[in-house]
């Protein structure tokens, strides 16, 4: 017997950790202290721009409303101040800070359609109106602070820790040509300090002194200023927690409507289908059997045995025709034993060959809504595969989709795959339009690929949490 012993590897960093302690943090701060500063100097400019544009606009609709063509001007306001807003969260992103959420500019419900509701939106919702006093009044307030703050640290550390270089340039007075007043003035001051040194040498020593200071503190200096303003457009130009509310309402109403458009589309269709196979076929069949009554009143054996042999055919086909349209309605086998076990069965009973990958776990996560649903979408697809792709085989795949490892599941993925001629498009009020509309109505999507030449690939990707 051969045994293995391994030594435990030693405890490695972890390199997605970011370093702690004093110096790794102010490395941090160093590496974005350029990106602050490019934004506190174009944040100043795009302020300017736009309290010089604003602030006309806006005075001169006020003024105009009197004769109406202030309403449309005070809108086209709001909309350009949206835009400066919107360049002002851009800029932000040179500073490295976290991205601020767009806004829910659209409020009202999905069916407030029309002229005036459209105009008058940007009156009637509160973020434009907070972009308009961020932009000609707040931001070049602040900007004008961050720029002279900006200006003034730039200038002096970058100026001070070159001075020696530059400044040896400048027109200077005295007989050796070197000696400047206000360095002579601080050796005479300090002559404890200074004592014997010429006017260039305090001004080059003092000037590095302060470019020292500066550029050591120039990444809290900026990193502070553009957290401000960071601070302020997250609160002025960024995502409210009633914008989530507001959308999961205009969602959730779209979702209503998508989903009765699509029950209204299934129940017309399947009217349709009845009345001209089934109900055809049963109208035949009744006239097939009165005709055999009257054979068989008259003697007639061999016409009323023929006239059975057709009736017993139409009833058979009047039977199939019925099965096949009952494969788009949920079956008994889904609300007695589940999901998975209708879609198994579904997927044998296909006239293609079909393999089947179904996550055991999703009867448990799955609500009875949406069960229905993915039933009749697989149904359908299978059914579309087998009518006009021109396919021999198929795959069903329904897998749970998890966040985390462990966690609940967060959406159903079910995908059917054919080996088809391929091509399949979504069409206004055709199968697969009525399927992404069923699908809408639980807050998800349907994705298809289609490629002419084949295969075609159609997911359902449904939000549980939503859903159930």
């Amino acid at each position: 017997m051969t045994v293995t012993t391994t030594e435990p590897a030693p405890l490695q960093p972890d390199a997605s950790r970011p370093a702690t302690g004093f110096w790794a943090s102010y490395g941090r701060a160093w590496i974005r202290t350029p990106g602050s500063a490019l934004y506190l100097l174009a944040v100043f400019v795009l302020a300017i721009i736009s309290i010089s544009v604003l602030a006309p606009l806006f005075w001169t609709s006020v003024g105009l409303l009197v004769i109406l063509i202030g309403l449309p001007l005070g809108v086209l306001t709001l909309l350009i101040a949206r835009g400066f807003g919107v360049a002002d969260r851009f800029l932000l992103l040179l500073t490295g800070l976290p991205e601020i959420e767009e806004p829910e500019w659209n409020r009202d419900r999905s069916d407030s359609t029309g002229f005036w509701m459209t105009l008058t939106r940007p009156i009637r919702n509160a973020h434009y109106w907070l972009y308009l006093v961020h932009g000609m009044i707040v931001s070049p307030l602040i900007s004008t602070i961050s720029f002279a703050l900006t200006t003034v640290w730039l200038s002096v550390g970058l100026g001070g820790l070159t001075y020696w270089f530059w400044g040896s340039f400048l027109p200077r007075g005295g007989s050796d040509g070197r000696d400047g007043e206000w360095g002579r003035f601080v050796g005479d001051y300090l002559p404890w300090l200074f004592g014997g040194w010429s006017s260039w040498s305090v001004e080059v020593t003092l000037y590095l002194v302060a470019g020292i200071l500066f550029t050591a503190t120039m990444p809290w200096v900026l990193g502070g200023l553009a957290r401000g303003h960071h601070a302020v457009a997250r609160g002025m130009l960024g995502r409210w927690h009633s914008d989530e509310l507001a959308a999961e309402v205009r969602a959730e109403a779209a979702a209503r409507g998508a989903a009765v458009h699509a029950e209204d589309v299934a129940l017309r269709r399947l009217e349709r289908d009845i009345h001209d196979g089934p109900q055809q076929r049963l109208v035949r069949l009744q006239m097939d059997l009165a005709a055999l009554e009257r054979r068989a009143e008259a003697g007639d054996a061999d016409a009323a045995a023929e006239l059975a042999r057709e009736a017993r055919g139409h009833a058979k086909a009047a039977l199939d025709e019925l099965r096949a349209l009952s494969s788009g309605v949920a079956p008994p086998l889904l609300q007695d034993r589940g999901l998975a076990a209708a879609l198994d069965a579904l997927a044998a009973g296909s006239p293609l060959w079909a393999q089947v990958e179904i996550d055991p776990a999703i009867d448990r996560a799955v609500s009875q809504e949406v069960a229905r649903t993915v039933y009749f979408v697989v149904a359908e697809l299978m059914t579309n595969a087998v009518k006009h792709s021109g396919a021999t085989a198929a795959t069903v795949r329904a897998a749970l989709r998890r966040s985390t490892a462990g966690a609940p599941p967060t959406h159903l993925d079910v995908w059917v795959v054919d080996n088809g001629r391929g091509g399949a498009v979504i069409t206004t009020g055709h199968g697969l339009e009525g399927l992404r509309e069923r699908v809408a109505g639980l807050r998800g999507i349907l994705v298809i690929t289609s490629p002419v030449g084949g295969p075609t690939s159609v997911g359902a990707h449904i939000p549980l949490a939503v859903a159930s």
